[in-house]
């Protein structure tokens, strides 16, 4: 979808509201998103069909003030099991029902190449501490990660005053918090081993895991708890192959300076 919104801003193509501004006079129109080719991907409309209660008005409370009851409408996306699908053309079509079918069976069941289901612990736990967003879950070298591109998405081309992409591993922050003596101290549920019994802690009591590019926090209600990095000699001094080799070589590099 991304690429396919790029693709129609590389070539001048006007999306929806820059080509019809009347009948979409809340956006702005300059160029495609990303949600607007999903959104139009998942329109049955274009099969020729009529398509009923794709949207509901909710009408939702607002805090009481005085004895008559308040509220607002809202508009919401309904299931697309609760659609009513005309059974006849109504309209000309311009896709064939074919390939809308193809193109739902792409975007609405995703999954990996080698057909194993993922697990993300922390899904919705942690947040960006950038740009305030919850971060991706993002499945890379065979293990779970988490990732903020803090609203930036491949539709735009890269800019150099853009953001740099905030990535966490989860093993590493599920380490750092079962071993953090201050938060231990706090919350004794924490030094359990078990990762699925530390991410439900983490949901039961509300707790939100905060990062960016220098420092993890959790937040809960009442108090923040800074992560600290392990402080063990090994930990501060050990280091990846790369650099052990570089040392090496360079202890055994001769000397430049020959003594007479």
């Amino acid at each position: 979808m991304a690429s396919i919104a790029r693709a129609l801003n590389d070539n001048g193509v006007p999306c929806p509201p820059g080509a019809d501004p009347a009948l979409n006079p809340h956006r702005s129109g300059r160029q495609w998103m990303l949600t607007t080719v999903a959104a139009i991907l998942a329109n049955p409309r274009y099969t020729g069909r009529q398509v009923w209660n794709r949207q509901r008005t909710d009408r939702d409370a607002l805090p009481e003030k005085g004895a008559f009851d308040r509220h607002h409408e809202i508009q919401r996306w309904s299931a697309s099991t609760g659609w009513v699908i005309s059974r006849e053309i109504a309209h000309t079509p311009l896709v064939s029902e074919e390939h809308f079918v193809a193109v739902q069976a792409i975007h609405s069941a995703p999954t990996p190449a080698d057909g194993i289901p993922r697990c993300y612990l922390l899904a919705g736990v942690i947040c960006c501490g950038v740009c305030g967003r919850i971060m991706d879950s993002h499945w890379v070298h065979d293990r779970a990660d988490y990732r903020c591109r803090h609203g930036n998405t491949s539709t735009r081309p890269t800019s150099s005053r853009r953001q740099k992409t905030l990535y966490v591993r989860e093993d590493h922050l599920l380490d750092r918090i079962r071993h953090d003596s201050y938060l231990r101290r706090h919350h004794p549920a924490m030094r359990d081993q078990d990762p699925h019994i530390v991410a439900g802690y983490l949901r039961l009591n509300n707790m939100i895991i905060v990062c960016d590019h220098d420092a993890w926090t959790i937040a809960t209600d009442t108090a923040v708890f800074p992560l600290t990095a392990p402080t063990s000699v090994l930990t501060r001094t050990a280091k990846i192959p790369a650099q052990r080799d570089g040392d090496r070589s360079k202890r055994e590099e001769k000397s430049r300076f020959v003594g007479k």
